[in-house]
């Protein structure tokens, strides 16, 4: 009877602490096979992940990694998510540390810039992504739409923040603004990828000082509220499969 009340109560002590560690490991897990999965991504496009592909790259079985996304759907929603947080990361929050106005969105383009150098040899997710599923529909298509939706829409914003510094000028469509950068960097992926043109990251240099001569109407200040903390770059949730869990 002892034993019985003994071995109960330690059970009962071990038991969550087991659980936790199960989790903790089960989500290294899932950490490990989504960058292996952003890696090839990057090489071969979100169409050509798969389950069984991943499974070789990371030395698992497939019920393995199965088990930890429920389909190849998932997987590639989650891969997607994951390169949104790196960009997220890298390229705006880098930017925040400098002044609302010009000198922040100069920030965003500079990191920007290099973000798209690193990837001429692999590719980039929102590019490639675009290319693959643009004449598509799905969770997929939707989850990669969005975070290319609130990339752009945080840019337009600190276009319309350099406006209200009185940087740019607020006769100009923010919009338009943002376009035109946003161009810059798909003709920079262009001709350094496709072409191989040396000079393609001079050229979107200069062309970004052009669009910002162009609307500029004045000097910007050297530091405007540069301690207010930014909003994340929340993509729009995708519901999750409850068999990923």
């Amino acid at each position: 009877m002892t034993n019985t009340k003994i071995s109960s109560k330690v059970e009962s002590l071990t038991g969550p602490e087991t659980g936790r560690r199960v989790l903790i490991k089960g989500q290294q897990t899932k950490s490990v096979i989504v960058d292996a999965a952003l890696g090839l991504a990057s090489q071969i496009g979100l169409e050509g992940l798969s389950i069984g592909a991943v499974a070789e790259v990371t030395g698992m079985s497939k019920s393995g990694v199965f088990a930890h996304f429920g389909s190849r759907e998932e997987l590639q929603i989650s891969v997607i998510r994951e390169y949104h947080d790196r960009f997220e990361a890298s390229v705006f929050y880098a930017a925040m540390q400098k002044p609302r106005g010009v000198a922040r969105l100069q920030a965003l383009f500079d990191n920007w810039i290099v973000q798209t150098s690193a990837e001429i040899d692999s590719g980039c997710i929102y590019i490639s992504g675009a290319v693959e599923f643009d004449d598509r529909s799905g969770p997929v298509r939707d989850a990669l739409a969005s975070s290319v939706a609130t990339w752009q829409n945080a840019l337009r914003r600190a276009v319309e923040l350099a406006q209200e510094e009185g940087h740019l000028s607020q006769a100009a469509d923010a919009h338009q603004i943002a376009f035109e950068i946003h161009g810059l960097i798909l003709a920079l992926h262009y001709e350094a990828r496709f072409l191989r043109n040396p000079s393609a990251t001079q050229l979107a240099r200069m062309g970004f000082a052009h669009i910002l001569a162009r609307y500029a109407i004045a000097t910007p200040a050297a530091v405007v509220d540069s301690a207010k903390r930014p909003k994340p770059l929340s993509v729009t949730p995708v519901p999750r499969k409850s068999a990923t869990r």
